[in-house]
């Protein structure tokens, strides 16, 4: 910023020099070339009347007219001896002969010179004081010049350059104070944020920026890296709920395969209960690779944020599958089925594969967690807009409702003591959640009265 400052100082000053200079220069040609024609009009005129111009009031007058005008008047022959002056210690010095037959040549001269008498460059110039020789004839007797010092000009410009040059130093400091002020104001927030991200790289999550009230774009900085700490803060927790999880959901199936298996070797468990306790270890094996099959599902749709092979499919064929499949399930809870399908084909985009996934998980869930003899509810709609809605109900336990957030989560279960549902690992609903987010769908989850009931989306065709 302060260079940026003094750059425009700069070109602002350079500008202003060069242009009150020129302004300078002309204003001080014109003086002169006027004083010049006047001058010789007059010495003319005192010529006609048979006054010499080596008259001491002649005279006089030339050195008055200097004083007035600041300048150096000198009045040569044509062979450029001076024969009065504004300046009488300069009467009988020479011109040089080379601008004495410019004048004579030209009839004028201009320029910054010193004549060789000056004591300092001078805007001089000059002009020739003619007599008449008849009625159309003129012949120069004398020559006319003056000469406007630039010293004095430069002395007059000189405490302006000085202003000029003060009132940018008081500038470029208050510039850098107002800059450091804000920068940093500015930067105080970032350095938090620095310092934030290393505790970060060590696992310290829980470090928040504090934007101090502030609504600009720095406190949106750190209003928005604060938000991403929480998410990193809720992933790692999360994380760390997850090993927790796959831990007790293999610890549990192995230590009863373990102990059924010991105790058919050792002895422990008789004959007549080994049959029993083959089975159980056969339950608890494939619960085992039912947990192995859902990480592997889960893992594969991981890698893929976006589904890019989605195609035309109809909702309604989908569903009504899925819905046969489970016949078994549902006929031996008993439940009555309120299945509600448009009439014609309901076509919408995704992989088909994966939305069989989703309709199979909401609705084995609601099955799993309906009462004995409840009602279970499919509801295909074509919607208002481009969405299609597909809703599962079920009659049971109401979810509370702290828990309704976290039902998509991986692992998680209303029942925390995982003694209820052995079946289920608590994956079904996250891999509903991830296939859906990949199909940029959504999906909400209302439970009240006894009645839950889960609702998605899908674009239709």
């Amino acid at each position: 910023m302060m260079a940026v400052i003094l750059l425009s100082f700069i070109l602002l000053g350079g500008a202003f020099a060069l242009l009150s200079y020129r302004q300078m220069i002309s204003e001080n040609r014109g003086t002169v070339e006027r004083n010049v024609g006047f001058i010789s009009e007059f010495t003319e005129e005192a010529i006609s009347q048979g006054i010499s111009v080596q008259n001491p009031a002649f005279q006089a007058y030339i050195v008055s007219i200097g004083r007035m005008t600041d300048t150096t008047v000198l009045i040569t022959s044509t062979e450029g001896v001076i024969v009065t002056a504004s300046d009488i210690e300069l009467v009988g010095r020479e011109v040089p002969g080379g601008t004495a037959e410019q004048v004579l040549e030209n009839g004028s001269y201009s320029g910054l010179d010193t004549l060789g008498i000056l004591s300092d460059r001078s805007y001089v110039f000059g002009a020739t004081v003619n007599v008449p020789l008849g009625a159309d004839a003129e012949l120069p007797a004398l020559l006319v010049f003056v000469g406007m010092s630039t010293g004095d000009q430069l002395n007059l410009w000189r405490p302006l350059l000085a202003l000029f040059i003060f009132t940018t130093v008081i500038v470029i400091l208050i510039a850098f104070i107002i800059s450091s002020f804000m920068a940093i104001h500015q930067s105080r927030p970032l350095q938090e944020m620095v310092q934030a991200t290393r505790k970060f790289a060590h696992g310290e999550f829980d470090v928040r920026v504090d934007n101090r009230g502030r609504r600009d774009e720095i406190g949106q900085l750190a209003d928005s890296f604060n938000a991403m700490a929480e998410a990193l803060d809720a992933s790692e927790t999360r994380r760390s709920e997850f090993v927790a999880n796959i831990s007790h959901e293999l610890k549990t199936p192995m230590t009863t395969i373990s102990g059924y298996a010991d105790g058919i070797l050792d002895g422990t468990i008789p004959p007549e209960r080994q049959e029993e306790a083959l089975r159980t270890i056969s339950s608890e094996t494939q619960r085992m690779s039912r947990l192995v099959r859902r990480m592997l599902d889960i893992s594969r749709l991981q890698t893929t944020e976006t589904v890019t092979a989605q195609k035309p499919f109809d909702i309604t064929e989908v569903m009504a599958r899925v819905l046969v499949s489970l016949e078994s399930k549902i006929t031996a809870k008993n439940l009555q089925v309120d299945a509600q399908f448009p009439e014609e084909p309901l076509m919408v985009w995704g992989e088909v594969d994966d939305i069989t996934q989703v309709g199979y998980n909401i609705l084995e869930n609601a099955i799993k967690f309906a009462k004995e003899g409840g009602q279970l509810r499919i509801i295909i709609s074509p919607g208002k807009g481009i969405k299609a809605t597909v809703s599962v109900g079920d009659e049971g336990a109401t979810i509370p409702e702290d828990e309704l957030p976290m039902i998509f989560d991986r692992f998680h279960k209303t029942d925390h003591s995982r003694s209820v549902d052995r079946d289920g690992v608590g994956l079904g609903l996250y891999i509903v959640k991830t296939i859906l987010d990949n199909h940029k769908e959504n999906i909400t989850v209302t439970s009240e009265n006894g009645w839950t009931e889960f609702t998605f989306t899908l674009t239709k065709v």
